[in-house]
């Protein structure tokens, strides 16, 4: 199976709405409840682009799946603390790509100098606490009927992983552009030997 973990671009947003859109209108995994068009995915990677990454993951040339990272909150004091996410193609699940997107997005933010990343999982999710717990995220709690979707009041789950030990005073974090090409091209292979057939 060949497999590759790249940076997203605005052309993936199709083949990203594909495994999105299913999520957003018949689960209640996301919390948007509209789901977006392609364009509003674009606008999504161009905008985090360069300060947040985007990954896809393709496999034989179709992608199985994304990771992000994004803000935690807006106030400048958070800069160093993202807030990540990962979604998995129908077809491909149980194959490691979560998994594998994750340690590559991970890998990335610690170059960066992020130094916290949070998980917020909607309730109940097994599947999403199994792989961010087995990925060294922590429960830091939970919020009683923080959001109302598919037709209940639904729970979320918040988990944080320490991505490394901040420095004190800290510097900014670094731009994607600012981590050497070849580098970057290793850490996005970091998760790839986590997919499996």
């Amino acid at each position: 199976m060949s497999a590759i973990i790249r940076l997203a671009s605005v052309a993936d947003a199709p083949a990203i709405l594909e495994i999105y859109g299913p999520i957003t209108r018949d689960t209640h995994i996301s919390f948007e409840q509209v789901v977006p068009d392609a364009s509003d995915i674009a606008g999504r990677i161009r905008d985090a682009s360069p300060r947040y990454p985007w990954l896809v993951c393709q496999v034989a040339g179709q992608v199985a799946g994304y990771a992000y990272a994004s803000a935690f909150r807006s106030r400048a004091a958070y800069q160093w603390t993202v807030e990540t996410t990962v979604y998995v193609h129908a077809g491909f699940l149980r194959r490691g790509i979560a998994r594998a997107l994750y340690r590559s997005l991970l890998a990335i933010l610690r170059q960066q100098g992020y130094c916290q990343a949070i998980g917020v999982i909607a309730l109940p999710n097994p599947a999403s606490i199994r792989a961010h717990e087995s990925l060294g995220f922590r429960h830091l709690g939970t919020f009683r009927k923080a959001g109302y979707k598919a037709g209940a009041w639904r729970d979320t789950g918040w988990w944080q992983l320490e991505l490394g030990q901040p420095l004190d005073p800290p510097l900014p974090p670094l731009p994607l552009t600012g981590i050497e090409a070849e580098r970057l091209a290793r850490l996005l292979r970091t998760g790839l030997p986590s997919i499996h057939s």
